[in-house]
């Protein structure tokens, strides 16, 4: 099995302390994901994260209607925390969440090892474009609620 990463780092206006809040309520995945994802959580709200919160949902990956578990296996606020996929689409999904001090805000880090099968053809042709879309995707929402352009009166 050919364990793959995936890395993106996005810096928000915000210290650490005032941004995991909103990573800390699993309801706010909904606003990061992709509407052709079709995304929804299945597990009953609200979730309590700590270290061993289990989270399903559902989701459509190039139409294919898929249901996903993850478990929180580390749970470091505001710092970091860690989610493993324990039923899903991959061989191998372990996603780390960072939230660093950084010139008066918080550069977010995110770090994916995950593992797909048949990845001689799936990872270059399907997986890693539509995770880089769906990357590009949580960016630009993240800049929307946390780092809105200036208002530019006319």
């Amino acid at each position: 099995m050919k364990i793959r990463e995936f890395k993106t780092e996005l810096w928000l206006p915000l210290p650490p302390e005032k941004l995991f809040p909103f990573f800390a309520d699993a309801a706010n995945l909904q606003a990061l994901t992709p509407p052709w994802l079709n995304f929804s959580i299945v597990t009953t709200r609200p979730i309590a994260m700590r270290e061993g919160t289990l989270i399903d949902y559902k989701l459509r990956v190039r139409g294919v209607p898929l249901r996903w578990r993850t478990r929180i296996n580390v749970w470091q606020p505001p710092e970091r925390f860690v989610d493993e996929q324990i039923r899903g689409p991959y061989r191998h999904w372990i996603h780390e969440h960072t939230f660093k001090p950084q010139a008066g805000g918080t550069l977010c880090g995110d770090l994916l090892q995950y593992a797909v099968p048949f990845d001689f053809l799936m990872h270059y042709w399907l997986v890693r474009p539509d995770m880089e879309k769906i990357f590009r995707f949580r960016s630009s929402a993240l800049r929307r609620l946390f780092a809105p352009e200036p208002v530019n009166p006319a």
